[in-house]
Formats: C-alpha cells, structure tokens, sequence
C-alpha cells in the first residue's frame, strides 16, 4: 500500500466522518427541539418508546445522541426506566438504517449530491432550505468518503501482512473486541458500520467477519452514554447499564446463531441481497437488531429490576427529594402552551412531594419513631424551594401572549402552589408532635390514637384523590372528593367531642390532650387545602373553597 493510498485513506475517511456529522447536525437544526419534545411526549409505553426511538434516531443519525438524550430524561425525571428501554432498543434499530443508506452504490454520483447540497446551502436565505441543503451536502460527501476509502483499501488485497491481520479476525472474539476498540475510537457505530461496509466492497473482509466486526461495534458505541451517565443521577446510570447489557445480549445471541449455524445464516444473507456485500452487511445489522429487540422487549421488566440490582437504590437515594425545579427553568423563554404544560406538571410534583412527606410524617408518628422526621424536615424545605420558585415562573409567564383559558389556569396554578405548600406545612407539625411527644413524654390513649388513625387514612385519601383529579383533570370525580373532605369534617367534630367527654372524664392527659386536638385540626386542614386543589380545574366552582393562612 503506497503513501498515497494511506492519504487517500485518511482523507476518505475525514470527508466520510464529516459528512455524517454535517448530515446530523443539519438534521437535528431542521427538526429543532420538537425532537426533544416528540420524544418525552410519545414514550407513555414501551411500544411507542421503540418507534419513537427508531424515528429519533434516524433523524439524527446517531443511537449514542438518543441514549445520551434518554439519560438525561431519565435523570430529569421526564421518563422512567421502562420508557427509556423501549427508547434505547428503538435507537438500535434506527442505527441499522444508516447501514442500509450506505449500502447503496452512489459513489457515482455523490459529486453531483455534493455540488447541489454546496449550492443550496450557499444561496439559500431561509435557515430550514439552508440547512436542508448541508443535509444533502453532508449525504453526498459520506458517499464521496466511502467511495474514496474503497479505493484507496484495494490494493490491500495483495498485502501478506494484511492478510494475516484479517485471517486472525476470523476468530469470532477477536473479531468482536477489534470492532468494539474501533467503535470506541470513532465514537460512532453507523460510521464505524460504514466503514466496514467500505472493507467489503473492496473484498477485504469476508461477510461472517464484518458480521462479528460490528457485532463489537454494537457493544462499543455504549462508551457514550456510559461517559454521560457518570454524572447523572443513579436513574441515569441504570439508563446506561440498560443500553449496555441489551448490545450484549443481542450480541451473545446473534454471535451464538452465527457460529453455529455460520453456513446457512450466511448463506441466507447472501441471498437476500446476491452480490451485494454492503447490503448483506446492512442487513445483518438490521435483522440482528429487530431480532434482539423482539426477544428482549418482553423481558423488560426483568432488565429492570436488573438494573436496580446491579445499581442498588441507596437509603439516600429512596429517601432524597432533588431541591429543583425538574419541568421549569427559569430565565428559559417558552411558548404558551409549553410553559403552561410545564408548570402542570411541576406542580404535580411538588404535590406528589408533599402527599409522600405527609404520608411518612404520619407513619412515624404512628411508630413513634423520631428519625424520620429528619427527613420530614428536610422535603419541607424542598416543598418551600419549589413554592418559591414555581410561584417566581408562573410570575414570568404573565408577560406571554397568553388565551384566556391559560389565563385562568396560571390563576388557578397560583392557588394549587399555595395549597400545596400548607400541606407541607401541616405534615411538619405532625413530625414536630412525633419529636414532642417522644422528648416530653405526651401520653395518647389507644382509643385516641385509634381515632387519628382513622382521620389520618381518611385525609390521605382525600390528598391522593385530589391530586389524581388535579393531574387529570377528572371532572367526574369531584363529588367523591367532595364526600371523602365531608367525611373528614365529620370525623373532626366526632373525636373533638370525644375528646371534650374524656377531659370532663378526667380520662386524658393535658399534653396528650394538645397533641391529640392540634393533630386533629391539621388533618381536617390538609382536606380542606386538598378540596382546593381538587376544585381548582373547575372555572365556576361550586364547592365553597376554604382559605387558611
């Protein structure tokens, strides 16, 4: 191999590299971050996850951007694990169709897509038409690169030293790791595929060794997101493991039915597309993809739970609620109707935040356990952050160009915010009657804990309905709500004049007696601040709404 095809080499594989990263870029400007937003809305199950994941990724042309971005939704809490899965096996397959692009013999004619790509990009004055035109660009020189490659590798072909390199890559491991290496050096599976698709086209490499090459390639390309996931959240971690262990398998599988029935899997390749080794190449990778994501998609409870054992959750991790806004950002400029969908579910948040630190305030103080409150008092400062920011976006939003009906929405956001946040309150003064009532020693008779037991379910229930409604908006569930905040009434005027007789009894101890009332009238408050939220979808209320400051 002369010096010369060394540089022809190197420059074809700059021009094939470039290419494809103009090619992705100018596809990820013309589809803008309606990308982003099509994925987060569209990924409700994993079946969706997967198309949505292909489409992605063709468009972008990169399964490693896709897993990136699918770990960052995962850690900003937009996608959870079995969402992310089906987004990840999308992504793999989406990847093949880069393969299939390649395995069209355009070389002939890629100076002709270069020239129309250049001069539309040159001339053009809107930005889509411009962008659009560095997508052919980018197109027309990845064939150029490939084209430039296949010639410069041929003479290869009679190399001795060459040879014996190849005649190694027979054996299928060492095939697989010289193809990871690789993959991990290029930082790219679809070029580093392409380039091997250039190796076959000139005879190099045989079909079964390019197929083991980008079985490696597959595993490779894993690099990215792993390196992405170092500084995610642990959600974001388990994401990464997930991409990782479903390119093993898919690679233990596939390299398992190729080196035992190698004749015949090669054989049928060969046949799909007869003389074509670039479309075999392409088809392998595709097929081995969908055959993966086939076996593996109904098992992705399991791999789950795998992930959850190979990262296991940490008492921190279980317990710690992010001091963050998740959905907003401030100074961040938003249309309409995304600002407004943003800040529903920011405030569902703080109000899951809030039901949760209610839930585990009740819990210990039922277990008479003071540890938890700790942690109690610590989301209680989160719930304070969240109000206090939410409440500082929703105040921005004022200033957009707003309808009438996300008008009253913001109005009504203000008042869920503010309902949310007393809530919060609320389940702090329980903790800080767990913590009195073990420092001082309150005495509560079984027959009084009984009751706030009772009242307690009661109000939870209520909290859990209202914001069921609230998220949902379900209208048809407001009288139940409503029944559920009178039956607490009831239970409030009911143990209060249980209470009372006890005194008159002399059958309650003063400090138990305060602890017991005060208890009572936070969980009455808490349904009440819940019937608010409920009630808040509604723009003519029915329901008389009860205030406290």
């Amino acid at each position: 191999m002369a010096l010369t095809d060394v540089f022809k080499l190197l420059g074809g594989l700059g021009l094939f590299l470039y290419g494809m990263t103009i090619m992705s870029d100018s596809l990820r400007l013309v589809a803008g971050d309606n990308m982003r937003n099509v994925l987060e809305k569209t990924t409700k199950n994993r079946f969706l996850g997967v198309i949505m994941g292909m489409v992605v990724t063709f468009l972008i042309q990169s399964s490693s951007a896709t897993t990136v971005m699918t770990v960052s939704f995962v850690s900003a809490g937009l996608m959870n694990l079995s969402q992310a899965l089906g987004v990840i096996m999308g992504a793999n397959i989406g990847t093949t169709i880069t393969a299939q692009i390649i395995a069209f013999n355009l070389g002939s004619y890629a100076p002709i897509i270069v020239f129309v790509g250049a001069a539309i990009a040159l001339f053009a004055k809107n930005k889509t038409v411009k962008n659009s035109g560095l997508i052919i660009l980018g197109f027309g020189m990845l064939f150029v690169g490939i084209s430039m490659m296949s010639d410069a590798v041929y003479p290869l072909r009679d190399s001795e030293v060459f040879r014996k390199i190849i005649t190694e890559l027979k054996n299928p491991i060492i095939a697989i790791l010289v193809g990871l290496v690789f993959s991990v050096i290029i930082q790219s599976s679809s070029a580093s595929v392409g380039i091997t698709q250039a190796f076959a086209a000139a005879g190099l490499i045989e079909l079964h060794v390019a197929i083991y090459l980008i079985m490696g390639m597959a595993i490779g390309t894993c690099i990215t997101p792993i390196i992405a996931s170092l500084t995610a959240s642990r959600d974001g971690k388990r994401t990464a493991f997930m991409s990782l262990f479903f390119n093993v398998v898919r690679v233990v599988i596939f390299a398992a039915v190729v080196g035992i029935f190698q004749e015949p899997v090669i054989s049928f390749f060969e046949k799909l597309s007869p003389g074509d080794v670039s479309r075999q190449i392409a088809n392998s990778h595709m097929i081995s993809s969908i055959v993966a994501v086939i076996i593996e998609l109904p098992l992705s409870a399991l791999i789950v739970k795998l992930s959850y054992v190979v990262i296991p959750v940490t008492p921190e991790e279980k317990n710690k609620v992010e001091k963050k806004l998740i959905y907003l950002t401030k100074g961040v400029e938003l249309s309409p109707s995304i600002a407004i969908t943003q800040a529903k579910r920011e405030t569902c948040r703080m109000g899951e935040i809030a039901r949760d630190n209610l839930a585990l305030a009740l819990d210990s103080f039922f277990k008479k356990d003071d540890k938890p409150t700790e942690v109690v008092f610590d989301t209680e400062k989160t719930i304070n952050y969240l109000n206090h920011e939410i409440t500082a976006c929703l105040v921005t939003f004022r200033a957009l160009e707003l309808s009438r009906k996300d008008l009253n929405t913001l109005g009504m956001m203000f008042r869920v915010v503010s309902d949310i946040e007393r809530i919060g309150d609320h389940a702090e003064n329980i903790a800080e009657y767990t913590v009195l009532e073990n420092v001082k020693s309150a005495n509560i008779s079984d027959i009084a804990m009984g009751e706030i037991k009772e009242i307690a379910e009661a109000s939870l229930k209520v909290v859990d309905l209202a914001l069921s409604v609230y998220r949902d908006e379900s209208h048809d569930l407001l009288d139940k709500v409503s029944e559920l905040e009178e039956h607490v009434d009831d239970l409030h005027e009911k143990f209060t004049d249980n209470h009372v007789a006890r005194l008159m009894q002399d059958r309650c101890d003063p400090l138990g007696g305060v602890v017991f009332t005060d208890i009572l009238t936070d969980l009455e408050r808490i349904s009440d601040h819940a019937i608010n939220i409920a009630y808040s979808i509604v723009e003519e209320k029915p329901h008389v709404l009860k205030v406290y400051s």
